[in-house]
């Protein structure tokens, strides 16, 4: 059954809503008044403003997109595990599901006002340091950040039609990360009070922020909707990995060791990577991410 639109309330269709970033964008959405939907694979029947499809079945898509008839639509649904052991799922979910959504949204008789893209800093790779701007060259470390370019670059296929906002976040955390990330592996070890954690190069220093605020950024970046951008999400100030250790025995009074394991160490790593956040200010106006450490004192206190 066709859904009626509620006037002068902005409707968003959020793909991986019961994700780690889904959540807290759908939460976001909420408290400023708008209406949420969502669409994932996972099945619920008691959420009836979700919807589950998999990106891969376009029928389904189509389906979703004529019956939500969106306003705004947050694309985060992906394989985002750098790790993930199936490569090929990297290209289908992140490539040929992002295409089904564009399609169902550029046949859709409902014109959306605005469509983020989530892609990643990852597209920059690993081999030049420094303070990366949105124009820096791409240089892809991995299947993962390489599906994210095809998916940029398919995007802009559609960009004469659609009104696409690209969105390339550096690393950002919080509760409710599954423990294969970094940051909440150290953060679970130190609620553990475990003695011992494994790592890799601890003297790297790279650019953190806060899941709450990303989806902050998302909600304004909607609104503004510069389309046809492509924007750096980042706080643009790193923090080296040992930094970030110290700051959690501070919080949990507990000292770990460390312990590096060669299998976690990469061949010729860059020492400092960051990302120049200047147009998302420019964009949106005056934004920030909490402090590193204000993030790490919630996660682990878990409130």
């Amino acid at each position: 059954m066709a859904i009626e639109n509620v006037a002068a309330k902005p409707r968003a269709l959020i793909t991986g809503i019961k994700g780690f970033t889904g959540r807290y964008v759908a939460s976001e959405l909420l408290a400023h008044g708008w209406e949420v939907y969502g669409l994932g694979t996972q099945p619920d029947a008691v959420d009836l403003r979700y919807r589950c499809v998999d990106l891969l079945d376009a029928v389904g898509v189509n389906a979703v997109v004529s019956e939500v008839k969106p306003d705004f639509v947050i694309h985060l649904a992906a394989i985002a595990f750098v790790g993930h052991d199936n490569v090929d799922s990297f290209y289908k979910v992140n490539l040929l599901g992002t295409r089904n959504l564009l399609a169902a949204l550029d046949s859709s008789m409902h014109r959306p006002k605005c469509i983020l893209l989530a892609s990643s800093a990852n597209v920059y790779g690993n081999s030049s340091g420094g303070v990366l701007a949105e124009d820096a060259p791409l240089n892809p470390a991995n299947d993962y950040a390489v599906s994210k370019i095809a998916m940029e670059q398919m995007a802009r296929l559609w960009m004469s039609r659609l009104p696409i906002v690209i969105t390339r976040p550096f690393n950002y955390t919080g509760i409710g990360q599954s423990e294969v990330f970094l940051v909440p592996k150290i953060v679970a070890h130190f609620r553990r009070h475990a003695n011992i954690i494994q790592l890799g190069n601890i003297d790297v220093w790279r650019d953190f922020s806060d899941v709450r605020a990303v989806a902050r950024a998302y909600r304004r970046l909607l609104e503004v909707c510069p389309a046809g951008v492509t924007v750096n999400v980042c706080s643009g100030h790193p923090h080296s990995l040992r930094e970030l250790i110290q700051m959690l025995e501070c919080i949990a009074g507990h000292t770990l060791e460390v312990q590096i394991d060669p299998a976690f160490v990469r061949a010729n790593e860059v020492r400092s990577l960051s990302g120049d956040s200047a147009k998302l200010r420019g964009l949106i106006g005056d934004w920030h991410t909490p402090k590193l450490q204000t993030t790490l004192d919630w996660m682990f206190r878990g409130n």
